[in-house]
């Protein structure tokens, strides 16, 4: 039987509590303030404690702080008052496996308690998966023995066994959704669905639905009910890439169904709880985006229980190697190839290299190379004409606000984090003079929008809130235009 211990203070809650614990089969016990619960947590060993935030003595935050000290993982859920959220983030930013609002929802904690307990089993069950982390450098998809990347994985050990909200933050390409995918894997939740939904790519008209799903008729063209991403992801986890990119109103229901944990479809009078651990992720700056009104401030406080920031490809550069040998390995089942290995000038090459595309460009040069050379080694001959050279400019260079193009001769172009967030912010940027009229900042306007999404119209209709159609109709009158000119 698995041993639940209850720590609050008032004596008729701490009985109930105690009763009806033990009424679901686990075998409880209790005490009535946090030294007391100290004291048995030491003498007891249980494998889950339920303790109240304000106890006399000693508190709840500070019997968290001194469980998470000990040897032995502890699940702790932390009981707190109405209004306590930040009281409720903060523990879990400290280790708690969860929280639970007064007055205490038996359903939920039932469900809190059986997730505890898998997570008991997963622990045991993944002990190798950690060791090999360790002693190979690989965590799931994730390679790298740098001290960067063993800091993300250590990281990603202690919050996977948790419910926490986490946000994954890194350029495009770093390997975010990997990470996520890694909490998940480390976690009771890995036997349930892994849902991941890039909010860049849904029209703005459709993500509500998408997300928290629709009733039959809520909407023109909803013909039927549609369940929604949390549905889809019951008991397991949902990740959402590029947060920044969700409307402000969508963003205003997460957060409600984040702190109430329920949901309701389009269309319907009735909220649906839910058990689903979320986890977002963005390659843009949190705090500039605040700043610049695209994610809420108080979204972003609730996601960013645990940060985990994925370094560039550059800053570790050491990791190239092993991460291309596990690439290899996966275009060689992929694409029917036999690749053995990298010589050692193509090896030289890739690791002198900046990588502006991070690992998703290096993945993309081995499939390549991969592809190329079909057995045997893969050599300097395989990569792209001009790779690395002055010059050389892949996709994901050639879609940079670069003042003109790289021609061969040039010098080596730095690429800072701080040059990427400053043409960021020009790419957003569209300036008129005075005497400038309605028409041509209006087309100034569309040309902008295109530019930064890559000539894609779809997105530019959306961001700029007109039909494709009228952007189609508005982009032939400036084509007939300048014909005419």
């Amino acid at each position: 039987m698995v041993k639940v211990l209850i720590v609050e203070d008032e004596e008729h809650a701490r009985t109930g509590l105690t009763e009806l614990i033990e009424s679901w089969g686990y075998r409880a016990s209790s005490a009535s303030n946090g030294v007391e619960g100290l004291e048995k947590v030491i003498q007891w060993s249980p494998s889950i404690v339920v303790t109240d935030l304000k106890m006399p003595r000693m508190d709840g935050m500070m019997l968290l702080q001194r469980i998470t000290d000990m040897p032995e993982r502890i699940a702790v859920v932390m009981l707190t008052a109405q209004g306590s959220i930040s009281s409720a983030v903060e523990a879990m930013r400290l280790g708690a496996f969860d929280y639970l609002p007064k007055p205490v929802d038996s359903v939920r904690l039932k469900s809190i308690l059986q997730n505890a307990t898998l997570q008991k089993e997963t622990d045991v069950e993944l002990e190798p998966v950690r060791r090999l982390a360790h002693d190979s450098g690989t965590l799931g998809s994730l390679v790298g023995s740098s001290p960067a990347m063993k800091a993300i994985f250590k990281l990603i050990e202690r919050v996977a066994p948790s419910n926490v909200p986490v946000l994954i933050t890194g350029e495009s390409g770093t390997g975010k959704e990997l990470v996520a995918r890694a909490l998940h894997d480390l976690s009771a939740r890995r036997t349930k669905p892994f849902v991941a939904v890039n909010c860049a790519a849904i029209p703005e008209t459709l993500i509500e639905s998408e997300i928290f799903g629709h009733e039959k008729g809520a909407f023109t063209g909803a013909v039927e009910r549609r369940a929604g991403c949390f549905e889809l992801a019951e008991e397991g986890t949902l990740l959402l890439d590029e947060i920044g990119e969700m409307p402000a109103a969508t963003q205003a229901k997460l957060l409600r169904v984040l702190e109430d944990r329920a949901f309701r479809r389009l269309g319907s009078k009735v909220e649906t709880p839910i058990d689903v651990r979320v986890v977002a992720a963005t390659n843009k700056n949190p705090q500039e985006a605040v700043e610049n009104g695209e994610l809420r401030g108080d979204l972003f406080y609730r996601l960013n229980v645990f940060n985990i920031q994925m370094p560039p490809l550059r800053e570790h550069l050491v990791d190239v190697q092993a991460i291309a040998e596990k690439m290899i390995d996966d275009m060689n089942a992929r694409h029917d190839c036999t690749v053995q290995g990298m010589s050692e000038e193509l090896l030289a090459k890739l690791t002198a290299y900046d990588w502006p595309g991070n690992v998703r460009e290096l993945r993309n040069t081995i499939e390549r190379a991969t592809i190329l050379a079909g057995s045997g080694t893969i050599g300097i001959e395989h990569l792209p004409a001009n790779f690395a050279e002055p010059g050389f400019s892949p996709l994901v260079r050639q879609t940079r606000n670069t003042r003109r193009p790289l021609t061969p001769g040039d010098p080596p172009q730095p690429y800072s984090p701080e040059r990427r967030a400053e043409e960021r912010r020009e790419e957003r940027m569209v300036s008129v003079e005075v005497g400038t009229t309605v028409d041509e900042a209006e087309r100034q306007l569309i040309l902008k929008t295109l530019q930064s999404t890559q000539n894609n119209k779809t997105r530019a209709a959306e961001i700029l809130g007109i039909s494709s159609k009228t952007l189609q109709n508005k982009l032939k009158e400036y084509s007939a235009s300048m014909r005419t000119d």
